[in-house]
């Protein structure tokens, strides 16, 4: 075991910032983090243990105990669960003989639940050994682990299930890319090279600028200014500059950005290289989620493609002096690490815990140097902006929300899917488009941004009115909302926040005991009331989005849906008691063996 890690670590070049790349290759490897590696790393990598153990325990997908050679990961996303995780959960149990959560005692099989894995317009969905499978049945369920019991590898087991399989290249998945709507910017005529070769006939400050006219602003939720964010790092001075594209999107009900790097990975590519040139980048990091490690072989020969055709590399389409290439980090499974900084410091080996700022990334980022984020989506908008001018970009949308964007949409419609649409359209619009009827509401921005009612359907998609990092999520009036999607995207939260701030780490669990509380028929008016007030605290006492938006499905659904939590109260008490003696005490009475007996006290 020595040689193999240390051979692994030379791979690297014992660099402590390549951890995740270690620790990935050690997982995929052993099934696990076994204790001799951990002693390794620290000495090899000079870190303490501490280093190393709280990288491994940040992550979903590292573990310090084996969680099978062939490791299940089920998704239980409330979108799964409307299309029947239980029954597939179910069906997995029968046929493993083990619960979720466990692994069998010969590390045949694990078992395990996942949150989001950005397959909710195909669910329910599992990542088995890095290969995705979807739409699954409980037949299916069963036929996957017949297979893994006759030693089949994965991806032939994946071929034998598959209602269909998309080939491309070296990639070949189950996984649907489910476009429904093609846009004019995105899915416009597209000629590789064009953009990149008027950008370079610019200077970079010219290219800067363009960008600022467009009013691109970033796609991944906040909104802000593309152009304004390169300013700002070219402002910064430094010796040496980052260009980072943040492709981990977690955030549940979202999954265009898969569909991105699956179908236009080179406009995606020529983007990167034009903001390389942009902020006097060398090194551009595609950090990809791990859920979409199974894109990694197909995107790195997109990238090698375009390095034989001096797309990368040195001098660049011909510009003498402009050097810059690409490399692919995967990350290993948690939502938090979206936020800019904390995907910083997972890129540098750490746990993703999101960074004070100031100093911003521009200032101070990766390797502390100056460092520019900006998602997949909005690195791809750049390649038409500067094939066609800011002018005809901003022709399209809004005047606050030009361009396009591109929606995942999911839940109770009839054509869940992708769909580049203009800035603009109302949620009506939307709702007739995918074919949804007998809608309760809408989860805008997924979990973290707002749950809105019929009311409310009338109102626009854009900046300036209804926000969107691009999930959408229909929920239908026979769903029971606060059971289904207001709980569970509080537990989310609970258990992606990296637990710096109080309120985050703490607030969060009070609410969902409240909301648990309510739910559980024991709640009063007052806890209704308090749920809102100690909810509204959390939005300014924390240091990074998810904390700040942590408590957004409590808030939303209150503000739009307070009759579904005023019907469960059963009292006009301020106080009603829920606490059951008998219930408390009967786990230690039998472990001791005692009947309880609560009258006698």
């Amino acid at each position: 075991m020595t040689e193999k890690i240390q051979s692994i670590i030379r791979k690297y070049s014992s660099d402590k910032y390549r951890m995740m790349d270690i620790l990935l290759e050690i997982q995929e490897l052993y099934h696990h983090i076994p204790e001799q590696a951990v002693e390794i790393l620290a000495d090899q990598l000079d870190l303490s243990r501490v280093d190393v153990e709280q990288t491994i325990s940040f992550y979903h997908f590292f573990s310090l105990e084996p969680v099978g050679k062939y490791a299940i990961y089920l998704n239980n996303s409330p979108v799964a669960h409307m299309y029947g995780r239980t029954e597939v959960a179910r069906a997995f149990e029968e046929e493993v003989g083990i619960s979720f959560n466990s692994a069998t005692v010969d590390g045949l099989i694990g078992l395990w639940d996942t949150a989001d894995i950005g397959m909710s317009d195909q669910e329910p969905a599992a990542i088995i050994n890095g290969t995705v499978f979807t739409e699954l049945d409980p037949a299916k369920a069963r036929k996957i682990i017949q297979g893994i019991k006759e030693g089949k590898k994965v991806a032939d087991i994946a071929e034998e299930i598959a209602d269909k399989i998309y080939s491309k290249g070296l990639l070949r998945t189950m996984v649907k890319n489910n476009i429904h709507a093609k846009g004019s910017v995105l899915f416009g005529d597209f000629e590789l090279e064009n953009a990149l070769r008027k950008a370079l006939d610019k200077t970079p400050e010219e290219v800067v600028e363009e960008v600022k006219a467009s009013n691109l602003r970033g796609r991944g939720g906040a909104g802000f200014p593309t152009g304004l964010k390169w300013e700002y790092c070219r402002a910064s001075g430094g010796d040496e500059v980052f260009l980072i594209c943040n492709a981990d999107e977690g955030e549940p009900g979202t999954f265009k950005e898969r569909v991105i790097l699956t179908e236009l990975p080179r406009m995606l590519f020529e983007g990167m290289v034009i903001a390389g040139y942009a902020i006097r980048a060398k090194q551009g990091i595609l950090y990809l989620r791990y859920e979409y490690r199974y894109l990694k072989e197909h995107l790195e020969s997109i990238l090698q493609g375009m390095r034989e055709m001096n797309l990368l590399g040195k001098d660049i389409a011909g510009k003498s002096g402009f050097d810059f290439d690409i490399r692919i980090q995967l990350g290993a499974g948690s939502y938090v690490c979206g936020e800019e900084s904390g995907l910083i410091e997972s890129m540098e080996g750490k746990r993703g815990e999101p960074r004070n700022r100031p100093p911003f990334p521009v200032q101070s980022g990766y390797l502390d140097k100056p460092s520019v984020v900006n998602n997949v989506e909005t690195l791809c908008k750049v390649v038409p902006i500067l094939a066609n001018g800011a002018d005809w970009f901003k022709s399209v949308g809004t005047k606050e929300s030009t361009g396009t964007k591109l929606l995942s949409i999911s839940g109770d419609c009839k054509n869940p899917g992708v769909y580049e649409m203009e800035w603009g359209m109302t949620i009506n619009e939307m709702l007739e488009m995918v074919g949804a009827t007998s809608v309760q509401g809408v989860k805008v921005g997924g979990p973290s941004g707002n749950c809105i009612d019929s009311t409310h359907f009338g109102r626009s998609i854009a900046f300036e009115d209804l926000a969107t990092g691009g999930s959408m999520i229909i929920i239908g009036e026979q769903r029971d909302l606060l059971r289904d999607f207001i709980l569970p995207f509080t537990n989310f939260f609970i258990e992606e926040s990296c637990g710096s701030c109080a309120p985050c780490r703490s607030l969060t669990v009070i609410l969902r005991n409240k909301l648990l509380k309510i739910l559980n028929g024991n709640g009063t008016k007052k806890d209704i009331d308090e749920l809102y007030t100690w909810a509204q605290m959390g939005t300014t006492a924390n240091r990074c989005g998810l904390g700040q938006t942590s408590a957004n499905p409590i808030i939303t659904s209150l503000d739009n849906f307070r009759n579904l939590y005023d019907d469960l109260i059963k009292t006009d008490q301020d106080y009603l008691s829920a606490f059951d003696l008998e219930k408390a005490v009967a786990a230690s009475c039998e472990v001791v063996g005692r009947v309880p007996n609560i009258e006698s006290h």
